[in-house]
């Protein structure tokens, strides 16, 4: 256990203790408050002086799309953002920041990276209570690593092997799709290619299933899809014999249809799904409203995936849904009762203020409270909102809005203190070491 202590973060989670007095029992939030947390998933950018260059953070970042409509947590006039610059960095600034304020506070933060030089990101999750932040990463670096960095690799890349020309359709997948086409690029060169081979077994056999064993043994804990940004989440069920036919039609060349190429998709993805089971390897998938002004919400529904966890020849995948599955909260909720599925609060921690999250996580506590794991999404947003800023506010609300959920079920007499501890420890950490084991 990293012995973790830092008093501004315990000054601060007492002010907001002090606001919310009246919903939250102060033994509860004082044993949520000790709890070293085990982040399931988050976006940590390696320490100086490879962090303004490191664009690995995300295999599809979202900081060069087209305008949108930013939720408020990502705008630069976010109000919780002051309290974050003071406790990371003693900065005193009001959000937004004029040109000159922007200047104090990125001198108030090299000052720190500077202090703490190549274990600068270890102080990151030191502010927040974290002992182990699984990185959603293409690559690891120096300063991210184990123990308290945990690798997990991203697999859109490997299910769009053909022309994918045809479906750069919107603004925002004409930037995605040349991004997997990089990636794509990187996987095949590990595995000693130029191209993909000519046929669907070739592929599978010297690409797919070398490149997710290259990322066990080396290290990955799960595996990430992003594929809500770029197709909807459901997934039918095609014969080998199927996708075979189309990818050996367009291997050396041709754009497939939309149809064609879908089951190519859907065939690599359960292809993926359960070697990702043999291997151990959770599958991660983004299940809620994305960035983007083009995103496809309809498309993200969490409930498209259930032929997925209902199919017999998956059920030894465990499935997390990332993001607990916002707008759909309900949906991803009952979801919990399949066997093989979890979700976590990352991005809902940072979008959504305490007591709006603790009405969502009270119903998945009070129907499934072993299923549920917390999580920041701790992203580099803008110049004022870092991934340092967004982790340390999403843990603050997130251990917050559990406090007030389990006060609630205390105090309406459906669980007993030392149960609320329990579930408290459960949602913090022990979720985790569950479905990853030891970590």
């Amino acid at each position: 256990m990293v012995c973790i202590a830092d008093a501004q973060t315990a000054s601060s989670s007492a002010s907001l203790t002090e606001n919310l007095a009246a919903s939250i029992d102060p033994r509860i939030a004082n044993r949520i408050a000790s709890i070293k947390a085990i982040d399931n998933h988050a976006h940590p950018v390696l320490p100086p002086p490879d962090d303004e260059k490191d664009r690995d953070f995300d295999a599809l970042p979202v900081d060069n799309m087209e305008p949108e409509t930013d939720i408020v947590a990502w705008r630069l006039d976010n109000p919780q953002l002051p309290a974050a610059w003071k406790a990371l960095w003693g900065f005193d600034g009001t959000a937004p920041l004029d040109e000159a304020g922007m200047k104090r506070l990125d001198a108030a933060r090299r000052r720190v990276k500077a202090r703490e030089g190549q274990l600068y990101d270890e102080w990151v999750l030191n502010q927040a209570g974290i002992e182990v932040m699984l990185a959603n990463r293409v690559t690891m670096g120096p300063g991210i690593a184990a123990p308290r960095f945990r690798w997990v690799p991203y697999e859109d890349a490997l299910l769009f092997p053909l022309d994918n020309s045809g479906l750069a359709v919107t603004p925002d997948k004409q930037l995605f799709f040349p991004l997997e086409e990089r990636l794509k690029s990187r996987y095949l060169e590990l595995v000693g290619l130029r191209s993909i081979p000519l046929t669907l077994d070739e592929y599978v056999g010297k690409v797919v299933m070398p490149t997710l064993e290259r990322q066990h043994t080396g290290g990955a804990v799960a595996a990430k899809f992003e594929i809500a940004y770029l197709r909807g989440l459901g997934f039918g069920n095609p014969t080998r014999e199927e996708a075979g036919r189309v990818y050996l039609k367009h291997a050396s060349g041709g754009v497939p249809s939309d149809i064609e190429y879908k089951s190519l998709q859907d065939f690599l993805f359960r292809t993926i799904a359960a070697e990702c089971g043999r291997l151990g390897m959770p599958v991660h998938l983004h299940a809620m409203s994305g960035g983007g002004g083009y995103f496809g919400i309809g498309g993200a529904n969490p409930l498209l995936l259930e032929p997925i966890f209902n199919d017999p020849t998956l059920r030894g995948t465990k499935f997390v849904l990332l993001h607990g599955g916002w707008p759909f909260v309900r949906e991803a909720g009952a979801l919990l009762q399949k066997p093989n599925v979890y979700l976590d609060l990352s991005q809902e921690a940072l979008a959504f203020p305490p007591r709006t999250l603790a009405g969502w996580l009270r119903e998945w506590l009070e129907t499934f409270p072993d299923k549920v794991l917390y999580g920041t999404d701790g992203y580099p947003f803008t110049s004022a909102l870092g991934w340092e800023e967004s982790t340390w506010i999403a843990n603050r609300n997130a251990r917050a809005a559990l406090a007030i959920a389990l006060s609630g079920m205390v105090r309406d007499g459906e669980i007993s203190e030392e149960r609320a501890e329990e579930i408290a420890e459960g949602v913090l950490r022990g979720c985790a070491t569950r479905i990853y084991g030891k970590i």
